[in-house]
Formats: C-alpha cells, sequence, structure tokens
C-alpha cells in the first residue's frame, strides 16, 4: 500500500514540475543576436578609411599643426619700430634786454630695434621643432587610430561568432527541453535528466545575453571611433585573417628605434631643447635701437638738430645666467626622457612580438575548418542523445566544450590581431594583417 501510494505522490509531482517547465520553456524568448537587416555592412579596410575621415578628433590635431605654423610664422617677424614725438615750448632769457626769446620746441625719432645676429633664425629653429612635433602628433593618432579600427573591427566579427555560437546551444537545448517535458519522467533517471537540461539551458541563455551584450559594446565602439551616432547598426564582413611569422625580433627593434611615433617625439623634443639652450645664450647680449632723429627749436633763432641715434642696455648684472640653467636642466631632461621612451618602446615590441609568436604558433597548430568539425560534433552529439545513444552528461559537456573551444580559439585570433595591430603602431611596418601605417612627408 505504501510502494503505490509512493509511485502515486512521485508520479503527481513529476506532473506537475513537467507542466511548470513546459510552461516557462514555451513562454521564455529564444535568445537570439541583435537585429541587423538594416545593419551597414562593410570590410576591415572600408572600416580604417572612413575612421581616418570621420573621426572628429583627428580635427583636433590638423589645428594644431595651423597653430605650430602659426608660431613659426611670428617667430620670424622684426618688431615694429617706434615712433617718439615731443612737443613744448622753449624760453631762454638773457642777461640785457632783448636777450630772452620764447618760441616752440619740438622732436621727433623713429627707432628700429635689431635682436643679436641668429638669434631669430634660432626662434624659428625652434617653432619648426613645433611643427614637426605636432605632424609627429597627427600621424601617431591616424595611425593608433587605424590601428584600433581595425582590431575593433575584428573584434566585432569575433564577438557576433562567438554569439551565434552560444545561442546556437541554447537555442538547440531550449528545444530538446521543450520535448522532454512532454514525456513522462518515469523514475528519478529521466527527473534527473530533465534537470540536468534545465539547467544547462538557464546557464547558455545567460551567456547568450552576455555575448549579445560584449556584441553589443564593440558596436558602439567602434561607431564612436566612426564619428556617427553610437546606435548605428553596423555589421562587419567576415575576413580570413592568415597569420603569418613575423619578421626577427632584432629587425623589429631595430624598426622601433628608428621609426617609432615616440622615440621620434623625445628626439625632436631634446633637439628643440638644445636650440633653447642656444637661444638662452645668445640672449646674453642685449638688442640695439638705432633710428633718425630731428629736434628743432623757435627760440629766437630757430634751432635744427638731426642725426642717427643708436642705444643698448649694458650686459652689467643681467647675463641671463638663471635661463640659462633652466634650459640646460631641461635639456638633460629631454635626454633621460628619450632614453626611458626607447627602452620602454623596446619592452613594448618584445612583449607584443613574443605574445604575438605564442598565439599564431597555437593558431597553426589548429586548421580553418576546427570551428566547424566541433560544430559538427555538437550537432551530431544532439541527434545520438535524441536517439537514446549519448549520456546526458556527455551530451552536456560537448555542448559546453563546443561552446569553450569555439571561444578560445577566436580569443586567440583576436589578441593576435591586437597584437600585430599595435606591432604595426610601434615599428611602422606593414606585417601582413593591416594597410601600411600613414605618414606624412617631412617624417619620412
Amino acid at each position: 500500500m505504501k510502494t503505490n501510494y509512493r509511485k502515486l505522490r512521485n508520479a503527481m509531482c513529476s506532473a506537475i514540475v513537467g507542466i511548470f517547465v513546459s510552461i516557462s520553456a514555451f513562454s521564455a524568448e529564444v535568445p537570439a543576436l541583435p537585429p541587423s537587416t538594416n545593419a551597414v555592412e562593410m570590410g576591415l579596410d572600408l572600416l580604417v578609411a572612413q575612421s581616418l575621415i570621420e573621426n572628429p578628433e583627428i580635427r583636433f590635431y590638423e589645428t594644431e599643426i595651423a597653430a605650430a605654423k602659426g608660431g613659426r610664422r611670428q617667430a620670424g617677424i622684426y618688431a615694429n619700430p617706434e615712433l617718439s614725438t615731443q612737443v613744448g615750448r622753449q624760453s631762454i632769457s638773457g642777461p640785457g634786454p632783448g636777450s630772452s626769446a620764447e618760441g616752440a620746441s619740438w622732436a621727433v625719432s623713429v627707432v628700429q630695434t635689431f635682436e643679436y645676429p641668429g638669434r631669430i633664425a634660432l626662434r624659428r629653429a625652434i617653432a619648426n621643432q613645433d611643427i614637426k612635433l605636432a605632424e609627429l602628433g597627427l600621424d601617431q593618432f591616424k595611425a593608433t587610430l587605424a590601428a584600433q579600427a581595425r582590431t575593433l573591427g575584428y573584434d566585432l566579427i569575433i564577438k557576433r561568432q562567438k554569439a551565434e555560437a552560444v545561442s546556437e546551444v541554447a537555442n538547440r537545448l531550449q528545444e530538446l527541453l521543450s520535448v522532454l517535458v512532454q514525456r513522462d519522467p518515469a523514475g528519478i533517471a529521466p527527473l534527473i535528466e530533465l534537470r540536468i537540461v534545465e539547467s544547462a539551458v538557464i546557464t547558455f541563455r545567460k551567456q547568450a545575453i552576455d555575448a549579445n551584450r560584449e556584441l553589443q559594446r564593440a558596436v558602439f565602439a567602434i561607431n564612436l571611433l566612426r564619428g556617427v551616432p553610437l546606435d548605428s547598426t553596423l555589421r562587419i564582413k567576415a575576413e580570413a585573417i592568415m597569420f603569418s611569422e613575423l619578421p626577427a625580433k632584432l629587425t623589429l627593434l631595430g624598426a622601433a628605434r628608428t621609426r617609432n611615433f615616440n622615440i621620434l617625439m623625445r628626439q625632436a623634443e631634446l633637439e628643440q631643447q638644445g636650440l633653447k639652450v642656444n637661444l638662452s645664450e645668445n640672449q646674453r647680449w642685449p638688442e640695439i635701437s638705432v633710428g633718425p632723429f630731428v629736434s628743432q627749436d623757435r627760440a629766437g633763432r630757430p634751432d635744427t638738430v638731426a642725426g642717427i641715434g643708436i642705444s643698448l642696455p649694458l650686459p652689467l648684472w643681467n647675463r641671463n645666467a638663471g635661463n640659462m640653467e633652466v634650459a640646460k636642466a631641461r635639456q638633460q631632461q629631454a635626454d633621460a626622457s628619450l632614453f626611458v621612451t626607447q627602452r620602454n618602446v623596446e619592452q613594448q615590441v618584445l612583449d607584443e612580438w613574443m605574445a604575438y609568436t605564442l598565439k599564431q604558433q597555437e593558431l597553426n597548430r589548429w586548421s580553418n575548418d576546427t570551428i566547424d568539425r566541433i560544430q559538427e560534433a555538437a550537432q551530431l552529439g544532439d541527434r545520438h542523445y535524441r536517439l537514446g545513444s549519448l549520456p546526458i552528461a556527455t551530451y552536456i559537456e560537448l555542448q559546453r566544450e563546443y561552446v569553450e573551444a569555439v571561444g578560445s580559439i577566436l580569443d586567440l585570433r583576436g589578441e593576435a590581431m591586437k597584437s600585430l595591430q599595435q606591432l604595426q603602431v610601434l615599428t611602422r611596418q606593414n606585417l601582413g594583417a593591416g594597410t601600411p601605417v600613414p605618414t606624412t612627408s617631412s617624417n619620412q
């Protein structure tokens, strides 16, 4: 009697649970990728080109160059001549009657200041270095922007493929769950299998939601680079990227030492600071003011004086020693900054070279159809589980490993692309998976 009661109770509980699971399974929305029917579709090259044209931050660097050129124009201009006038009345008193006289008095002079020889040339040279720094800043921003656009574009492809894989598994398990709840789970084993599938659905649906959220974040980041509204839809064409071997480490280090943007900027700053030292030493010598003058007195018989006036300060107490010390100290700082920058760039090159090499070697271990073969295995496992020839633990593990393996391979590709783009910016060389780094003619 107790046995029959226990069986009846288990059957009722199973039926109630089955109904509840069935309702939850059919009422929930199946995970899906964001709609992209009206999305703009473009390749990586077009994405990079559009980012370089439309990115609003480029205007800042372009106006910086214009400002530096204005500074150079101003550095070569002489000081304006100074016009000086004096007007008064002169009175002359003599000892005898009729010896006194009174009349107007005036004086006019024009003075032009001439700087010590070489000073204007030094100022122009310093201004030329400002232009060079501004142009290097623009080139560096364009190169970084191109690398970032290509990396984000490839990352968007990867995130979409990962989202598709996890959504595929979530949908597969969701469909399986809707079938299992139709059956009568007679016994503890079918009930436990039902719970395992239900738990897996919850897990993979959560992963699908997270993957789709990361996908949308990637779209936002790319739209920010493109200079378009953040909510604009976008789809990047999937491209097969071949990650080839890199040049030798010494070759990349040599290229970075001679072409890296940060090193070139520190070198330009060091050269500019040397010019400032020369300018401070030149400023020890005074400026000379030269110009004609005319004066006339009309008290009594008119008296007119004309000539050339010369004036200059005497460098007795102020020999510009303090400014010279400051300029030399700044030069030493610039030299130290150049050395530190060179070491940091070398470290970055070696780090990215090692990261790319390890990932490229690992990717070469697997063929291009590895993801397809794993996907086929997951689909095959689903069919065999439905036929009853595959245990539930193996089936769930197969689906989980499919998602993780796809994610790992795609992550390796994304990280390899990121390291490759970083190396291209660091060395200013085209290493095989991107367009050449843009440069201006003045920095060749």
